[in-house]
């Protein structure tokens, strides 16, 4: 059935990618109608994050935001498709970066990076970062359940010689670059949700407190590598700018998930700017009730 299912749709997907990007926007304008207007994917979430996080906001301030909201997401979805074929030249054109220089002066220290980004703007297309650089790029990632959609997803991103890893298969994967003297830079989005159960570490994101994912910094703290973060701006319909911004080169000298804080006042900071650009549709905030004495 898998792969049934991967012959009946990749050439829709591919022949989608292929459109020149003014129809490929339109038709996110059509995409978006169903899924904001018709099928309401997720939009009691959508509206019931908003108003957790801006309580002071108007109805109708939430039902803007949410609204561009979507056709941010269906935008995003269609350039994700548009990766498939998209030309080298094209995305350096579309994505640019403020200070690569940040990322080389890293290089020359000799250092590896651990870069950290919520899910805001556009993350699909960082990958064109790695023709820039001369790190060796990883990014983990969750397993697709197709495991030829999967090997799709891995192709795209081999073709800037990008590696996606899985959670499991990071501390070995980068133990073995250590041992070979690479450098890499690893790419982690570490502002979803973990399971409550299992969190280590429990702290307020928009002024909610809730559990946060600390492998990144672990991992950061493990290695010795730099931790940065990267900012997204969405200049216009499908030109984006990124910014680099050090939290640390010595991980090290920092308190357990001193880092993991930080990290998250820097997506806040990002959402309050322009909180249309945020993954609105995650259950960000399901673990709020759930908060252990000890993090209280």
């Amino acid at each position: 059935m898998q792969l049934l299912a991967y012959i009946i749709i990749y050439p829709f997907l591919w022949l989608i990618s292929i459109l020149p990007f003014r129809l490929l926007y339109g038709l996110s304008d059509i995409l978006y109608f169903f899924i904001f207007r018709v099928f309401k994917y997720r939009k009691k979430v959508v509206k019931s994050n908003l108003r957790l996080v801006f309580p002071d906001k108007s109805r109708d301030e939430i039902e803007t935001i949410c609204s561009q909201f979507y056709r941010h997401l269906c935008d995003m979805i269609l350039e994700a498709i548009k990766s498939m074929t998209i030309s080298e030249a094209s995305m350096l054109k579309r994505y640019t970066f403020t200070n690569l220089e940040l990322i080389h002066d890293l290089e020359a220290k000799k250092k590896s990076i651990m870069l950290m980004c919520g899910h805001y703007g556009s993350w699909e297309w960082i990958f064109i970062l790695q023709p820039q650089i001369n790190h060796k790029g990883y990014a983990v990632y969750k397993r697709l359940a197709n495991k030829y959609f999967d090997r799709l997803v891995k192709r795209i991103r081999a073709k800037y010689d990008s590696h996606l890893i899985t959670t499991k298969e990071t501390f070995t994967i980068l133990s073995e670059s250590q041992k070979k003297g690479e450098l890499t830079i690893n790419g982690f989005a570490s502002d979803q949700s973990p399971k409550a159960t299992k969190a280590l570490h429990w702290n307020e994101f928009m002024g909610i407190k809730v559990p946060m994912h600390t492998g990144a910094e672990t991992i950061a703290k493990r290695f010795d590598m730099a931790v940065v973060f990267f900012s997204v701006k969405r200049l216009k319909r499908g030109y984006y700018q990124t910014t680099f911004q050090t939290i640390t080169e010595n991980p090290n000298d920092f308190e357990d998930y001193e880092i993991t804080d930080k990290f998250f006042k820097l997506v806040e900071a990002q959402i309050f700017e322009a909180p249309q650009y945020y993954l609105w549709t995650h259950k960000r905030w399901k673990h709020r009730d759930k908060v252990p004495e000890q993090f209280k």
